[in-house]
């Protein structure tokens, strides 16, 4: 029978070079550009109506279920098609 103390510090060995060759793996520069882009299209629908518009009528027009067209009308952040309207300054 094979000695499998024999064994183990070689298995130690090889799983602690495992761990330090996964470590200097550098970071994926495309999660960094998703993260980028995503935060540019929220921006874009918190700030500009129209194109907020026309995101919700590409994304929820084809819902043709009138409850899943609701969650999708309330997904980007309200109940109503339009987004809130300025206060008129007097």
């Amino acid at each position: 029978m094979p000695s499998y103390s024999s064994m183990m510090p070689a298995a130690a060995l090889l799983i602690a070079l495992t761990a330090r060759a996964g470590a200097q793996i550098p970071p994926d520069p495309g999660a960094a550009a998703n993260v980028r882009q995503s935060e540019q299209y929220e921006q874009a629908l918190r700030s500009n109506p129209s194109f907020r518009a026309k995101r919700m009528q590409e994304e929820c027009g084809p819902v043709t279920d009138p409850e899943l067209h609701q969650q999708c009308i309330a997904s980007f952040g309200g109940a109503g098609a339009a987004p809130p309207t300025r206060k008129r300054q007097q």
